[in-house]
């Protein structure tokens, strides 16, 4: 086993595992992907450490929405001509093709992971619904008919409601996620991207046309507060940082990125990024949004703390959606340890070594290491924030 560290470089060959005291954060991207969908007709895949394509998967005609299961599995991708693909990111294959409603376009994951909502906006009444998909079967299990055009779809944290923006009919759909029923219609200034925090408490919902952005009350199902933008601005897709403290939002003109404060709802910052900014995601850490611009085949990463892009990937052609991985929990086999790459793990508080498996975690500037096997424990003072893990 090896492991290095960047600025200075420790090398050690041994068999131990490094952790931190209980129960200490390690930075989520490691060895996750993100899962770009291009209207070429594929997906491609990008290593968050490396910032590079490491596969491109085929799947459906014109795919344009994508989404990741809680424990990182399994990606579903809505292919706009009727189907879903579903991935099996281990392998980075389709598994699996669900016939779907008229136009999928976005979906989304209960926390759960036991179901897919994906909205079908086939823009004539009557056909604009929301089909339910169960994850075991790959099944569709309820279809949910709601406002003309949906668009997206974000569920709630606990589970228990999926609010899906009307491009047509300026309102969001509320579903309660036990009954599969709509239980109020929420009016708002236009609708195309939709984003709910953390806590649970409020949706941000992007309005083209309006150049604006709503937050809901999720509590009172009520338009809150109207965040202005500036003149001839046309936010698409929006995120929310894990603490919950930053809502990211993609402007297809003039190609930027904005930056919110959800405590001040105020702009915070502004980013330029590449040609037609649609689809933004952001890592389980915080550290590193996603944007796809659709115009210039490309991915813009951008640093959260700085609010810098700081990396450029090139993906397919017309990349509109992006989802990134949970990362991957801490091993349960010894052979999980091996199999190359990077991992980097949160480290629970009951951990029974399996093997040579390597993670880092900084105390301050301190970085401490236990050997699993023995009990005895070792620090090494000095390392800067950055690091990796390999074995």
């Amino acid at each position: 086993m090896k492991f290095s560290i960047g600025w200075p470089i420790l090398r050690v060959v041994c068999p131990i595992v490094l952790v931190g005291v209980p129960l200490l954060a390690i930075p989520g991207h490691g060895q996750t992907r993100a899962y770009v969908t291009n209207t070429s007709g594929t997906v491609s895949v990008i290593n968050t450490m490396t910032n590079t394509i490491v596969a491109t998967i085929s799947v459906g005609i014109f795919p344009s929405g994508v989404a990741i299961t809680p424990d990182g599995t399994r990606a579903y991708v809505a292919n706009i001509v009727n189907s879903i693909s579903v991935i099996d990111t281990a392998t980075n294959a389709v598994v699996a093709t669900i016939p779907s409603g008229q136009f999928p376009t976005g979906l989304a994951i209960t926390p759960d992971g036991t179901r897919v909502y994906v909205v079908n906006q086939f823009l004539t009444n009557g056909h604009n619904t929301v089909s339910v998909i169960e994850t075991k079967t790959n099944t569709i299990v309820a279809t949910i008919p709601v406002g003309l055009g949906p668009i997206a779809v974000s569920i709630t944290p606990d589970g228990t409601r999926a609010y899906v923006p009307n491009q047509q009919d300026f309102n969001i759909s509320v579903i309660d996620t036990a009954t599969n029923t709509v239980v109020t219609t929420i009016p708002v200034n236009g609708t195309a991207g939709v984003a709910i925090t953390p806590d649970g408490t409020r949706a941000y919902v992007t309005s083209p046309g309006g150049g604006t952005v709503s937050v809901i009350d999720i509590a009172t199902n009520n338009v809150v507060e109207t965040i202005f933008l500036d003149a001839n601005q046309n936010p698409f897709g929006v995120a929310i940082t894990p603490d919950g403290s930053r809502a990211y939002v993609t402007i297809n003109f003039p190609n930027i990125v904005s930056v919110i404060d959800t405590f001040t709802n105020t702009i915070v910052g502004t980013i330029p990024v590449g040609l037609g900014p649609t689809g933004v995601a952001i890592t389980r850490d915080g550290t590193q949004a996603y944007v796809t611009n659709n115009d210039s085949n490309t991915v813009s990463v951008i640093t959260t703390a700085s609010n810098i892009v700081t990396a450029t990937v090139g993906v397919g052609i017309g990349p509109n959606a992006i989802a990134i991985s949970p990362g991957i929990g801490p091993p349960t086999k010894k052979d999980q340890c091996k199999d190359g790459g990077w991992r980097i793990f949160t480290i629970p508080r009951k951990f029974k070594n399996q093997g040579d498996c390597v993670s880092f975690v900084h105390i301050g500037r301190d970085l401490k290491a236990i050997d699993m096997r023995s009990g005895r424990a070792g620090e090494y003072s000095g390392f800067p924030y950055r690091s990796n893990a390999m074995w």
